[in-house]
């Protein structure tokens, strides 16, 4: 799937919930399931900074694809890192670094966090792009 189709699946699901309660709790499910990053990735080098929580980031090149892990210590710093996992996760480095987000704002995830944890949306955002930049160009 490409990156748009991700996000509009996403945003598909998050049409479902009633209110914002139940998009929380979804949120922190993803989470719950997202694969550990391995320990030796949470240090300060892959930590991201501009986040409230802890959050660790870990990207790596499968042949053409780049490959995320992470990980966080709040579960709904986790969440949202899970969901940003599953839209750039196995896609081409260049694709993530000139991706545009629009599921973020169809969700309207960024209006209903807090300004620290929406900053540190923000700072997940601009790391993974990053790395699509950096990976890119190798």
């Amino acid at each position: 799937m490409t990156i748009n189709e991700i996000q509009d699946e996403i945003i598909e699901e998050f049409g479902f919930f009633e209110d914002w309660m139940e998009k929380y709790g979804y949120i922190i499910d993803l989470g719950k399931n997202l694969p550990l990053i391995d320990a030796q990735y949470k240090d300060e080098e892959h930590q991201i900074k501009g986040c409230q929580s802890q959050v660790w980031l870990q990207a790596d090149m499968e042949e053409d694809r780049v490959r995320f892990t992470a990980d966080s210590d709040a579960v709904i710093t986790k969440g949202i890192i899970a969901l940003l996992i599953r839209v750039f996760d196995n896609q081409k480095a260049a694709d993530i670094a000139h991706a545009d987000l629009y599921f973020i704002d169809k969700i309207g995830l960024k209006e209903h966090l807090s300004p620290t944890r929406s900053n540190g949306l923000l700072s997940m955002v601009k790391q993974m792009k990053y790395y699509g930049l950096a990976l890119s160009a190798r």
